[in-house]
């Protein structure tokens, strides 16, 4: 025993008296059951529903009473506020406005005549011809659109034509006016483009006028050649005249573009009742 070292020792003695606290824990959990079958009956826990026998059970403290009667936050009061608010959400989305997708086209008749006469700022109305019906709205025939005059000259020089630019910028819409940013696309059943309704550009169509006077001298010059080649006794005079047709028909040619850049092109003058396209630039909303 002098040789076994103190360590080696106690663990020694530790594991002799291991089985020794096993018994005991054991007899410990044992008796502890055995209280439990013997001070409580756990059948009374159960709850017969083929008998009309209830326990009545004690009533709870008047303290848990109260308890029970104070508002929860967290439990039925937190749900009404929830219900409250998906309530509220879905009345904002029931209740908003509809939206007219931009890209929308209107197809229309003018009220008054359009000219390039009209002055900046001049008011045009304009009426729809055939009804709009969608999933959310209906815009029905005779709707009446109101635009405005933002930009208008006359014909000018190198033969360019008049000029009106009209932005369509409200519709009455069953008694409220509904705010638009619209530009016209068809005047006239004539395409516009970037919204300019435009006089006729007419250099081409002038330079041929211009050059009318070349041609017309050229062909009495080729008839007056024929007549004197047709006498022996003038065959020789036969060639000046037709050399002078190609001469001024050649001049008249050079010159009459030159005149023609100086010249104006075509008035804008659209009669009332004429067909027109509208399309919306933006998104409009309507209630």
């Amino acid at each position: 025993m002098k040789n076994i070292p103190v360590n080696t020792f106690i663990v020694i003695i530790s594991l002799l008296l291991l089985p020794i606290e096993h018994a005991c824990a054991f007899d410990l959990d044992m008796t502890v059951d055995d209280e439990i079958r013997t001070n409580y009956n756990s059948s009374k826990l159960v709850k017969d529903t083929n008998t009309d026998n209830t326990e009545i059970l004690p009533d709870l403290p008047d303290k848990l009473k109260n308890e029970d009667k104070r508002p929860n936050n967290n439990g039925s009061n937190a749900s009404k506020i929830n219900n409250q608010d998906n309530i509220t959400k879905i009345t904002d989305l029931n209740a908003g406005t509809v939206k007219i997708h931009k890209g929308m086209i209107f197809h229309v008749t003018n009220n008054t005549k359009i000219s390039d006469w009209q002055q900046k700022g001049t008011t045009i109305k304009f009426k729809l011809r055939t009804p709009v019906i969608k999933k959310n709205y209906n815009i029905p025939t005779g709707t009446i659109f109101t635009g405005e005059i933002i930009e208008s000259h006359q014909p000018q020089v190198s033969c360019n034509g008049g000029l009106v630019v009209v932005r369509v910028h409200s519709m009455n819409y069953k008694g409220q006016t509904v705010p638009l940013n619209a530009y016209i696309t068809r005047a006239d059943n004539k395409f516009v483009f970037l919204n300019n309704i435009k006089g006729d550009r007419t250099y081409l169509k002038t330079t041929w006028q211009k050059g009318a006077w070349g041609r017309n001298m050229f062909h009495r010059m080729c008839s007056l050649t024929s007549k004197l080649g047709a006498d022996g006794a003038t065959l020789i005079l036969a060639p000046f005249p037709f050399v002078y047709g190609v001469l001024c028909a050649g001049g008249n040619a050079v010159v009459s573009p030159i005149c023609a850049f100086f010249s104006k092109g075509g008035h804008v003058s659209i009669p009332a009742g004429s067909n027109f396209n509208i399309r919306l630039l933006d998104n409009s909303y309507i209630d």
